[in-house]
């Protein structure tokens, strides 16, 4: 099993006829992603690597009921706007790859999913990857392969790096999941380990942090109370 993310996941790219969304598009396909849609306002018509471009996420949704994820490119000025229109939409979770994104917006719009009952990763995040199934985010895909051990970051960088370590050392990744290192996001440390804990087919878990926060602090807590339910390795970067 993974989490978040797998051969079903099916998505809509807001954003995607812009410079970072249209080539992180191609290399998304190129991984296998299945990407239906895309959304820029007013390209409504056009085709991004054979990817049909929509005005909105509602009519991407209605030509394409089946889609259940978004991955947000969109300038950080319009980006809570385009995380609003895919959480009315109905969408089940939301990439946020967009940096920038004034705090107090954040904190709105991460409100306003948890209400809707839909899952939020980022903002200012690498995305989300079951090396094999989906690559919904900016990663490269080559670093990562198939196994059972869950990775939860909140930096990009050593994201790969230890993601592509692991694989040298011949252990595979079930999911990988960079959160983003802004001071609110959608999915913390603790949500994504307790994702990991509850998945029979991740059998460790690697946690990645950053100086700056409580986020690492909070998660040694939350571990302290429910009991070590799977081994936990940690690296503090700062």
């Amino acid at each position: 099993m993974t989490v978040l993310v797998d051969s079903e996941t099916r998505v809509v790219v807001q954003g995607i006829t812009g410079r970072e969304g249209s080539f992180h598009t191609k290399a998304m396909l190129s991984y296998g992603t299945k990407i239906l849609a895309g959304v820029t306002p007013g390209k409504g018509g056009t085709t991004i690597e054979g990817v049909p471009v929509y005005d909105n996420v509602m009519e991407a949704v209605r030509k394409h009921p089946e889609l259940n994820t978004s991955i947000i490119f969109v300038p950080s000025r319009f980006a809570a706007d385009a995380v609003y229109e895919a959480i009315d939409a109905g969408l089940d979770l939301i990439v946020v790859i967009t940096e920038g994104i004034p705090v107090h917006e954040t904190m709105k719009f991460v409100r306003y999913a948890k209400i809707n009952g839909v899952t939020i990763i980022g903002p200012n995040c690498p995305g989300v990857i079951s090396p094999g199934e989906s690559k919904v985010g900016i990663m490269p895909g080559h670093v990562f392969s198939k196994g059972r051990v869950g990775i939860v970051s909140r930096s990009g960088t050593l994201t790969y790096e230890i993601s592509e370590a692991l694989s040298l050392a011949g252990f595979g990744q079930s999911t990988v999941v960079g959160i983003g290192g802004d001071p609110i996001t959608g999915l913390d440390f603790i949500d994504v380990v307790e994702m990991f804990f509850n998945d029979v087919d991740t059998r460790g878990v690697v946690v990645v942090g950053e100086i700056g926060g409580d986020a690492e602090e909070r998660l040694a807590s939350y571990i302290k109370s429910v009991g070590l339910r799977k081994p936990i390795i940690a690296f503090i970067a700062g």
